[in-house]
């Protein structure tokens, strides 16, 4: 049996024998709170937990106990649990015994949070000061004057920000990690396709995320704002780029194929692209993006796996379950 007064990771938990059901302690963030229905109409929660090294889901019935208490929690909160090791459908779901919140104050100068919080494996001033390096090669003046007229007014929330809730990237300086990936990916890939403009398309892998800034909001937990529930980061992005450009008078062609890479660089319409790419560069900077998404989701999956995992549960992103071990050689 776990040692319960010892809190342990989501990795360690993971590990755990699959038949011992084994209880467990951990002090966990609350990352996703869902009521939802049972085939018979009753409601259940379903509850995200986790930390630096993972995360897990499990349903909390209306008849435990712990229903009640996470239904008044807001997620972001920090709980210690002890649960009982269980699997639903080969994946990880533990039946909650106990549950208990952790305040601000008992969290103030603790140890715990250093193992909340899961930060980019990069470091995040080198990210920053890639980053300046990437703007510094554009050559044309006023399209890099416009990306750093972007950075000047969002830099400080683009250094932290995640790059997504969930999907790729969705950790502290996660933006900031999955925007240097891609400009490398650019400035790697752009001399193999002379036709697209190697400036044009390095500025817009740097500001096609910049809205993600307003559409996310929160430190421990990350939510969608008030401004990215009613017009989402890519019109949020793109209304950061045009001011930025008006305001250092880039030219009006220029301008607008800029804009139109951060308007598309979702690539479909249904994965949130308001319109499809339709210049060299935009089409160049959407398969960069997704071809990086897809990477982080891989790169996060293999970061997290526990010593003995041959396949991850199924990821949404990927729709696959992923291959956890290395090629024999």
């Amino acid at each position: 049996m776990a040692d319960i007064s010892t809190p342990l990771a989501v990795r360690d938990i993971k590990a755990l024998p699959r038949d011992g059901g084994d209880t467990f302690a951990s002090v966990l963030l609350v990352k996703r709170l869902a009521e939802r229905p049972t085939k018979t109409g009753n409601a259940f929660l379903a509850v995200e937990l986790g930390d630096k090294t993972g995360t897990f889901n499990c349903n909390c019935f209306s008849d435990n106990p712990a229903f009640e208490f996470f239904k008044g929690l807001k997620e972001g909160a920090v709980v210690r649990i002890e649960a009982k090791v269980d699997y639903y459908q080969n994946r990880f779901s533990p039946k909650l015994l106990r549950a208990e919140e952790i305040s601000a104050e008992q969290l103030a100068d603790s140890p715990l949070m250093a193992n909340l919080v899961e930060t980019a494996p990069e470091d995040g001033d080198a990210l920053w000061a890639e980053l300046q390096q990437h703007v510094a090669a554009i050559t044309h003046a006023e399209l890099r004057a416009t990306v750093t007229a972007v950075f000047e007014e969002i830099g400080e929330a683009f250094r932290a920000a995640p790059a997504a809730l969930a999907m790729h990237h969705a950790y502290r300086h996660g933006l900031l990690e999955h925007t240097c990936h891609m400009a490398r990916a650019c400035r790697a890939l752009a001399p193999l396709y002379p036709e697209i403009d190697a400036d044009l398309a390095l500025a817009g892998v740097l500001v096609h995320d910049t809205g993600k800034v307003i559409e996310y909001q929160g430190t421990l937990a990350t939510s969608r704002s008030r401004k990215g529930i009613l017009q989402g980061h890519v019109v949020l992005g793109y209304q950061l780029v045009r001011k930025a450009g008006l305001r250092v008078k880039l030219n009006p062609d220029l301008l607008e194929r800029l804009e139109h890479i951060v308007l598309s660089h979702q690539g479909e319409l249904e994965w949130g692209a308001a319109v499809v790419a339709a210049t060299p560069e935009a089409v160049f900077v959407a398969k960069i993006d997704d071809l990086d998404a897809k990477m982080g989701m891989v790169q996060r999956l293999l970061r997290q796996a526990g010593e003995n995992d041959e396949f991850s549960d199924k990821h949404a992103g990927l729709n696959a379950q992923l291959l956890l071990t290395k090629p024999a050689k």
